[in-house]
């Protein structure tokens, strides 16, 4: 075999395993960046609820709401209201629109609405919405 063919060879073994790693970590780079933040459980540090000129209802460290990478979460929340104790332990389905919107789809839940993101950090989440009374709710998440 002429050493060209052997040179030419190898180039073309070598170029081919340069693009073997390149697309390996082009395909990892694309996996981490398809992760969304929203996924993982976040502490809810602060629910207010109340209507604008008025004093509003604030709720401090009411539990955990757990978002799943599939569009599934579960939340596990505990709060009193007028004295009311009111427990929402249930799954539910939600989905993310384009940094402005999530929605939470739960049967019998105040969390279920659209919400509009305030805030849209790594650590922490601030969202806002109405329940059609021109009461507007505040939702606070860390994590």
């Amino acid at each position: 075999m002429p050493v060209y063919r052997i040179h030419k060879l190898f180039n073309t073994i070598s170029t081919m395993k340069k693009m073997k790693l390149s697309l390996l970590l082009f395909s990892l780079l694309l996996t981490a960046s398809c992760s969304h933040r929203l996924v993982g459980t976040w502490n809810v540090t602060r629910f207010e609820n109340g209507k604008p000129g008025e004093q509003s209802i604030t709720l401090q460290n009411i539990g955990t709401i757990q978002f799943n990478k599939n569009g599934s979460g579960e939340k596990h929340l505990n709060y009193v209201v007028l004295g009311k104790e009111i427990t929402d332990s249930s799954p539910f389905n939600w989905t993310w629109n384009n940094d402005e919107y999530v929605s939470i789809e739960s049967p019998n839940s105040d969390f279920a609405k659209t919400w509009i993101i305030v805030e849209n950090k790594k650590k922490s989440q601030t969202w806002k919405s109405t329940d059609g009374t021109n009461r507007v709710q505040v939702l606070e998440l860390k994590k």
